[in-house]
């Protein structure tokens, strides 16, 4: 079965549709599948519920579907960096399923292993919880979480053998194994592809049977959500000058306290008189 698409486009032909949920992978914009985003929005299919970590940010990333106004319903745990998310949100254009971030991924694991629900401490108490179940186990209490099975995964991998094995890179590894797990159609979109066998059994990260179909992607952008330099301190080259000065006269003070005493002897005292 050959897995490998052409394009994104022709990769999502057939598999998205109006109306459905969609877990897309990545970590703020690190891991992000830039180009199948890119073919969801060209697609124009509406009325999405998206499963993301963020909501990307203003104009790139999932940004790009919120502008659009593809997508209906967000289930996030962290959506602050995108001023047009906020908008649509507090303008009631948006619906948003707000979800811890540890809960968010046990639900796409979960999802993804076959487990409907689960019991966690995280969000007892506090809105999250609200109508939901409460139980005790070991005098404490607990929530139960639904898991979630979307339609369609959209993933990022850094390599896919033909096979569709996969190997993730660094903070890309967070959601999108995840994610891909979780999907009842998992399409992958990959910076390289080798051939069958190229990656080592230890190496591959997720196995390709949770794989349907591959992208190729040998140039994504990879914007940088939030870029952050720490400018060189000004010089003061007066206090720099007295600093030195000081530093030397300690040195030598240090290295004269070290040296051993000679006794003075008289000038006119000749040695062996």
């Amino acid at each position: 079965m050959n897995k490998i698409f052409p394009s994104a486009d022709e990769a999502l032909k057939g598999v998205v549709a109006d109306g459905q949920m969609l877990a897309v992978g990545g970590f703020g914009l690190c891991g992000i599948p830039e180009a199948l985003i890119e073919a969801l929005r060209d697609s124009g299919v509406k009325g999405l519920t998206v499963i993301s970590n963020n909501a990307g940010v203003d104009g790139f990333g999932l940004g790009k579907l919120l502008e659009t106004r593809q997508i209906k319903k967000m289930i996030s745990s962290y959506v602050g960096e995108n001023k047009e998310f906020e908008r649509q949100y507090l303008a009631g254009e948006l619906e948003l399923e707000f979800t811890p971030q540890g809960t968010l991924a046990e639900k796409l694991r979960a999802g993804g292993a076959g487990i409907p629900a689960f019991f966690t401490k995280t969000g007892v108490g506090t809105m999250v919880a609200e109508g939901k179940e409460l139980r005790e186990f070991d005098g404490e209490t607990y929530v139960m979480e639904r898991s979630l099975v979307p339609d369609v995964a959209l993933v990022k991998a850094h390599r896919a053998d033909k096979s569709g094995n996969l190997q993730f890179r660094l903070t890309a590894r967070n959601f999108n194994p995840a994610a891909a797990t979780a999907g009842k159609v998992c399409i992958v979109e990959v910076e390289e592809i080798v051939e069958t066998g190229q990656i080592a059994p230890d190496d591959v990260h997720l196995p390709g049977i949770y794989v349907h179909r591959i992208v190729h992607n040998p140039t994504p952008e990879k914007r940088i959500e939030k870029r952050t330099v720490s400018a060189p301190a000004p010089v003061d080259a007066v206090a720099a000058k007295v600093e030195a000065q000081a530093v030397i006269a300690q040195a030598a003070a240090a290295a004269e306290a070290e040296l051993p005493v000679v006794p003075k002897v008289p000038a006119n005292k000749q040695e062996g008189a």
